[in-house]
C-alpha cells in the first residue's frame, strides 16, 4: 500500500503581469488613466501531482520552469490563478535568503521572531536555543546584527531555526547552494535524519548529483508544465541526457554566455571547446569517455614562459577541478602569433552534472593574467557504463573483500 499523500497539488495555474512600462510621470499616468500596459505570464500550467508523505522529493528544471514558484504556492506564500493544493502537517520553509529576519536585529532576536513566524512558542525556542545556534556554527556572532552577517551565515541560521519548529512538511529552495561544503552535509544528514522520522522534504535545486542520490522522487517541469514524475534516479539521468541545461555554443571563448574577461591582454583567449573522440566539438559526453580541451590564443607580442590553466565549476558554484600546463609537465618557453594547447582527458571520471569550464593564461610566476575568461565554456556529463551513488567525480575501483570462510561460502 502506497503511502498517504502529504501534499496534493491538483490543476495548479499560476500567472504573473509583465508590465511593458512605467508611468515615468503624473502626466503619462493621467493620459493612460493610470494603467500600464502588460502581458500575462503564466508560471505555472495546470500541475497536478502527489508528494507521498515521508519522502524526499526533488523538483528540478530549467531556470523559469516554475520550481520556485510552485514551491511558493505550497508554502501559502503565493496564491494559484486556478487549481488546490493540499498539505497535510505543519509546514515549514526556507525559501528566500533572510526570509522571515529582520537586519537590525541580532541573530539572537531574530531567532526568537523567526521560530515565533514559523509557529514556535517561546518556551519552545528557549529550550532549542542552543541546538539552533550549534548547528548554523555561528555563536561568536549570535548577538551582532544580521545585516553584517555573509550570506552563508544567514543561511545557516535560517536553515537551523526552520528544521528545528520540527515541521511534518519542509520546503526548501536553492538557498542551500550558498552554504560551505561542511554545513550542506550537515543539511544532507538532517534530510535523512526527517525521512527515518516519517517526515516529508521538498527540494529544489541544480545540483543534480545530490538530488539523485538524497531523493526518493522527482518532478521535472518544464515551462510551467509537468514533464515528468517518478523515481528521482531515473528523472535526474532523464533530464540531464536531455541536456536540459544547455551548454554555451563551442569554440566561444567570448561568446555572449560567457562572464566578462579580465587580463592585460598581451596574451588573448580567441576559444575554448571540448572534443570529442573524433575531434568534433562537443557540449555532451558520457562518463567515461576520452575528452581534448583545446585553448585558443592569439598573442600582440612575444610572451615569455606563459602557462595555461583551466578550471571546472558545478552549476551551483563548487570549484571542484583546477589544472594548469606545469602541473601537466608542460614548461612553454614562449608564444607568439597564434596558435593553441590541448589537454587531453583519456576518461572523463565525471557523475551526470551541468559544468562550467574556466580558462586563464599566465606568466611565469602564475600571478600575473594576460586574460581570464571564468565559465566560457557550459558541458553535460550524462549517464555513462560506470555508476557510482552520488558526488561529481567517478573514480572508479573495485570492491574486493577479505571474508571468514563461513562468509565466503555465502557472498554473491
Amino acid at each position: 500500500m502506497s503511502a498517504a499523500p502529504a501534499v496534493e497539488v491538483e490543476g495548479v495555474a499560476k500567472r504573473f503581469r509583465m508590465y511593458r512600462e512605467r508611468n515615468q510621470s503624473l502626466k503619462a499616468a493621467l493620459m493612460r488613466g493610470g494603467r500600464a500596459s502588460f502581458d500575462e505570464y503564466w508560471a505555472l500550467k495546470d500541475v497536478s501531482f502527489e508528494i507521498p508523505q515521508g519522502s524526499t522529493f526533488a523538483l528540478i528544471g530549467e531556470n523559469g520552469s516554475g520550481k520556485s514558484t510552485l514551491l511558493k504556492c505550497i508554502a501559502r506564500i503565493l496564491e494559484p490563478e486556478r487549481g488546490r493544493i493540499r498539505t497535510h502537517g505543519s509546514v515549514a520553509a526556507l525559501l528566500e535568503l533572510g526570509s522571515g529576519f529582520h537586519p537590525e536585529l541580532s541573530g539572537r532576536e531574530n531567532v526568537f521572531l523567526n521560530g515565533s513566524i514559523l509557529g514556535m512558542t517561546k518556551r519552545e525556542l528557549e529550550r532549542k536555543f542552543d541546538e539552533i545556534v550549534d548547528f548554523a556554527g555561528i555563536e561568536p556572532f549570535i548577538d551582532q546584527p544580521v545585516k553584517n552577517y555573509s550570506s552563508g551565515m544567514y543561511m545557516r541560521l535560517g536553515f537551523s531555526v526552520a528544521i528545528n519548529v520540527d515541521p511534518d512538511i519542509l520546503l526548501v529552495d536553492e538557498v542551500l547552494a550558498v552554504g560551505d561544503a561542511a554545513f550542506q552535509e550537515k543539511c544532507m544528514e538532517k534530510f535523512v535524519d526527517f525521512r527515518r522520522a516519517g517526515k516529508t522534504v521538498v527540494i529544489v535545486s541544480h545540483a543534480m548529483g545530490s538530488m539523485r542520490t538524497l531523493c526518493d522522487q522527482a518532478a521535472w517541469l518544464d515551462r510551467g508544465s509537468l514533464l515528468d514524475i517518478g523515481r528521482a534516479d531515473a528523472i535526474v539521468d532523464r533530464y540531464v541526457d536531455k541536456g536540459h541545461e544547455k551548454g554555451v555554443a563551442p569554440g566561444t571563448a567570448g561568446g555572449a554566455n560567457a562572464e566578462a574577461r579580465v587580463g592585460s591582454g598581451e596574451a588573448r583567449l580567441t576559444t575554448v571547446e571540448m572534443l570529442d573522440a573524433s575531434g568534433t566539438p562537443a557540449t555532451s559526453f558520457r562518463t567515461g569517455d576520452p575528452v581534448t580541451v583545446r585553448v585558443g590564443y592569439e598573442c600582440t607580442e612575444r610572451v615569455e614562459q606563459p602557462a595555461f590553466a583551466l578550471a571546472m565549476d558545478t552549476v551551483d558554484g563548487m570549484r571542484f577541478w583546477a589544472h594548469h600546463t606545469r602541473d601537466g609537465g608542460l614548461e612553454l618557453p614562449f608564444i607568439e602569433g597564434t596558435g593553441h594547447v590541448d589537454l587531453v582527458i583519456p576518461a572523463l571520471a565525471l557523475q551526470p552534472y551541468t559544468i562550467d569550464l574556466s580558462a586563464r593564461i599566465l606568466d611565469h610566476t602564475l600571478t600575473h593574467t594576460y586574460d581570464f575568461r571564468r565559465h566560457c565554456y557550459r558541458f553535460v556529463v550524462e549517464t555513462g557504463d560506470h555508476r557510482e551513488s552520488g558526488g561529481v567525480v567517478a573514480l572508479g575501483g573495485r570492491w574486493t573483500a577479505d571474508l571468514p570462510a563461513s562468509a565466503s561460502e555465502t557472498a554473491v
